[in-house]
């Protein structure tokens, strides 16, 4: 478990100085955009940054309730002999 934890965190941080590149770009766009009286594409933005952001923990927060929601189920159909025995 840790050497895959330890693999992860080296393949997610090789990778992000190629993310860094194209934020100078959109930065540009948006001040540009701004400065001219136009706020709409910095708006938009600020909408796809925040989806981006919570999109996985809402697919995290989903996963999790239905397997709580399962393990809950199953608990139940467990007759009272087998629960006392184990």
């Amino acid at each position: 478990m840790r050497k895959l934890l330890i693999v992860v965190l080296l393949y997610v941080l090789s990778g992000s100085y190629d993310l860094l590149a194209q934020c100078a770009m959109c930065r540009a766009t948006v001040e540009n955009n701004v400065n001219n009286g136009e706020i709409g594409i910095a708006n938009g933005l600020n909408y796809g940054i925040l989806y981006l952001f919570f999109t996985p923990y809402i697919i995290v927060a989903v996963l999790g309730f239905l397997w709580y929601r399962n393990s809950k189920q199953r608990k139940r159909k467990i007759p009272i002999v087998d629960r006392i025995v184990n």
